[in-house]
């Protein structure tokens, strides 16, 4: 039997004074005007929340109300219903219970949809429950997962060559509107979706003996899928070069590229790299969501004491400030969120990058070519000679650059840059260790930023955690903090987080802020002093004790820490027992 109100809803609504009289006819105004459904539009109006509405028709409706983002579902009961079908009715199967199966819906009195579910979940017969819409498409994006599918289409893609016995070159490197349609196409298209969706940083691609591992990299970790079909790594590599404009002839020697993609909404920049392996070429794509913007200097997530300290350098007219960490650790997006500040009409900023990652307006962006000379330095010495205020250099590479740089810092200029090193202290001696001169860096260099990114606990299956003597042990090495109060959690894996317990990644910082002290220090060439005088300063945090306040916090776990301290090069102390 189909749910069916006894009274028009907003009457309902107003029956039940969760919205007044006035609301009511203003709602029916805008639905007139905009066509849409009278929920939906109470809701985009401010009268009720999407939650209240959805329980209150639930509790009319005497249907259970399902929250899908708590749930764990089987694949198999997710694919009784199509995706193309659960997103039109915004309609989920989460229950398969043999005769019938639970659906939930964020519109249960929509008796055409809740028609066409039952034909389609023949001869099954329907129960409902009731969910928002944003926890469905949210769930659509989490449960609809393309590994099926890819694996699907790798093996139709496989059949098609061999029963052809070769590779068809013509119509992979065709470009036009009909050899969209091809498998190959199909097949990058749904790797391309299935990264997307699940938030991947990155896509490998990697020919191996017998087998084709595509993996992602999701919150920092690798995630493998491993196909049978390893004769079809040509053909993907081969469009995907095309794709990039690579030459396609050429399969011995690296190339980098890069390429647009409109995925769901999505403004995907992907940049491309391949290498010849021994079984093929390996393929990696770095993902880049330019729809979700830059974020500013307020999201990057810094704890607000640092972030007061950030904003006080960079509003001085000249010196330097270098941002450090290891491939992958969010240096650009800082350095980028720092730029979106400091971006207003009365200062002229130059970047110089290779790669370009993000075009921002009003910014002068130079892209480094080195196979016409165009490199860091050459550019950098032109930049100076262009009347600049900020100069960003996208990485200190070598010593021309870092001694131009500094020479830039001390003569009007703020320059902003990055390093490769594991910490704060090491970056200012990593500059006297590539030729720059002490005197300089004492003048120039005001901050150094050292980051990580550690995974924040999923918050949708957080549960508190008892801390192991282990666990105690390492936090007594790197604290003297009282920590018997504080509140330990993790995350025990649900469908939302893919099992991880983990969902995003949240920065940890250290900051150097120079003194009197340090520059002393550093002017007299000393290493040792300086490390004991920069490790001495009552500014100075470093990254485990910074990644520790997470802990407390409950945003991250121990194990995160060990392996920052791990990473970082911090020393790690010996396995010891501790009273519980």
């Amino acid at each position: 039997m189909k749910p069916v109100l006894k009274m028009r809803l907003g009457d309902l609504l107003v029956q039940e004074q969760i919205i007044t009289q006035e609301q009511l006819l203003q709602a029916l105004a805008e639905q007139k005007k905009s066509g849409q459904k009278l929920g939906r539009v109470m809701v985009n109006l401010g009268c009720l929340t999407e939650e209240q509405l959805l329980i209150f028709l639930s509790q009319q409706l005497n249907l259970p109300f399902v929250d899908v983002s708590r749930r764990t579902i089987p694949s198999s009961v997710i694919n009784l219903l199509p995706e193309v079908q659960a997103r039109r009715y915004r309609a989920m199967v989460v229950e398969d219970r043999g005769d019938s199966v639970l659906v939930t819906m964020s519109d249960p009195v929509d008796l055409q949809a809740i028609d066409n579910l039952e034909s389609l979940l023949a001869p099954k017969t329907l129960s409902l429950a009731v969910s928002t819409e944003s926890q469905l498409m949210n769930a659509f994006d989490t449960f609809y997962r393309r590994t099926d599918e890819i694996a699907e289409m790798a093996g139709k893609l496989e059949q098609e060559y061999t029963a052809n016995d070769m590779f068809d070159l013509t119509s992979l490197t065709q470009v036009d509107s009909s050899s969209s349609e091809t498998t190959v196409v199909k097949l990058l298209n749904s790797i391309f979706q299935d990264a997307v969706q699940m938030r991947a940083s990155d896509i490998h691609i990697e020919p191996g003996e017998g087998v084709l591992r595509i993996r992602q990299r999701i919150d920092g970790e690798l995630h493998e899928h491993v196909l049978n079909e390893s004769s079809i790594s040509a053909a993907l590599v081969l469009r995907l070069k095309l794709m990039a404009g690579l030459d396609i002839s050429e399969k011995r020697l690296p190339q980098d590229g890069r390429f647009h993609l409109d995925i769901k909404g999505h403004a995907i920049d992907v940049r491309i790299s391949t290498m010849p392996i021994y079984h093929g070429e390996a393929v990696v794509m770095r993902l880049l969501d330019q729809s979700e913007g830059l974020l500013t200097l307020n999201e990057v997530g810094m704890p607000q004491d640092i972030l007061r300290r950030v904003r006080r350098q960079i509003q001085r007219p000249h010196g330097m400030l270098l941002v450090t960490g290891p491939t992958g650790s969010g240096k650009t997006t800082t350095l980028y969120g720092i730029l979106s500040e400091l971006n207003t009409e009365d200062r002229k900023i130059i970047t110089v990058e290779d790669p370009v990652e993000y075009q921002v307006p009003r910014i002068n962006q130079v892209q480094i070519n080195h196979k016409i000379g165009l490199d860091f330095s050459s550019v950098l010495r032109t930049t100076l000679r262009q009347d600049p205020d900020i100069i960003m250099v996208g990485e200190m590479r070598d010593h021309e650059t870092v001694e131009i740089g500094l020479r830039g810092a001390m003569t009007g200029h703020f320059v902003l840059s990055t390093l490769h090193t594991n910490d704060a202290v090491t970056s200012a001696l990593r500059l006297l260790d590539m030729g720059a001169a002490a005197y300089l860096i004492a003048s120039a260099l005001r901050m150094i930023i050292a980051q990580r990114l550690v995974r924040r606990i999923c918050e949708n299956c957080a549960v508190p955690y008892e801390l192991t003597s282990q666990d105690k042990a390492w936090l007594l090495s790197i604290t003297n903090q009282d920590l018997s109060s504080a509140t330990f959690r993790q995350g025990k894996g649900c469908q939302r987080c893919n099992g991880r317990g983990y969902r995003g990644r949240i920065g940890v910082f250290e900051v150097l802020e120079f003194d009197e002290a340090m520059m002393d220090a550093m002017r007299s060439g000393n290493p040792q002093e300086f490390t004991r005088v920069a490790k001495a300063s009552p500014n100075y945090t470093s990254l485990s004790e910074s990644a520790l306040h997470y802990v407390i916090q409950g945003m991250t776990t121990v194990s995160e820490v060990v392996k920052l301290v791990e990473d970082s090069g911090t020393d790690v102390p010996e396995e010891t027992e501790v009273e519980s």
